[in-house]
């Protein structure tokens, strides 16, 4: 009887304080915004450290970086494969991470890694219309909104956090807006409209 008390008066002092965010990300041209990032930052971080992870891929294929944006922790190692016939030359001047990865050609790889938070803008010193982003987060709550505006992140400690929206099209510094939530048992949901200038 001892062991019954004690194991529920336990369970009741760590409950499963976790619910689910939803965001709505709405274009300046009043439209669902696809590919924002939405990260959820919270004073409560999971159990357990976050590990880089991986494998994780940023190709040169058709003349374009593939994927377009991409999502990665603090500390992982970044691939980047040509998949062309032509040589690039992929440099970033970001403050987040500053790298230069000189000519080469199809088939080869070079590897980067990202050890500090932020938004890492990319592009190619030989083709000038490519241009791509890595978001490396310390959070493990973000994701990017589908072809409807919507993001779903499941899991987040329930109390204070910060929702935080990226793109590129946002008009803010590093082109991100932010703003305090209150995350309940029931979930929280908000929506994101993006302003013009």
């Amino acid at each position: 009887m001892r062991f019954t008390r004690a194991a529920a008066a336990l369970a009741c002092s760590f409950p499963a304080f976790a619910a689910t965010v939803s965001v709505d990300v709405i274009g300046a041209d009043g439209k669902p915004l696809a590919g924002a990032v939405v990260l959820v930052d919270t004073p409560r971080k999971p159990a357990g450290a976050m590990k880089p992870g991986g494998p994780y891929e940023m190709a040169q294929q058709n003349i374009a970086f593939v994927p377009h944006v991409l999502i990665v922790p603090v500390g992982a190692t970044v691939s980047f494969p040509n998949r062309d016939k032509v040589r690039h030359h992929v440099y970033s001047f970001s403050k987040a991470r500053k790298f230069d990865l000189k000519l080469y050609g199809k088939e080869e790889t070079r590897s980067v890694v990202f050890d500090k938070p932020g938004v890492v803008a990319l592009g190619c010193n030989i083709h000038d219309a490519m241009n791509g982003s890595i978001i490396v987060v310390e959070t493990p709550y973000a994701v990017q909104s589908d072809a409807k505006g919507h993001a779903t992140i499941t899991d987040v400690p329930v109390g204070g956090a910060t929702i935080r929206v990226w793109h590129p099209s946002i008009r803010a510094p590093d082109n991100m807006l932010s703003q305090s939530a209150t995350v309940t048992a029931t979930g929280y949901t908000t929506t994101y409209t993006i302003r013009g200038r």
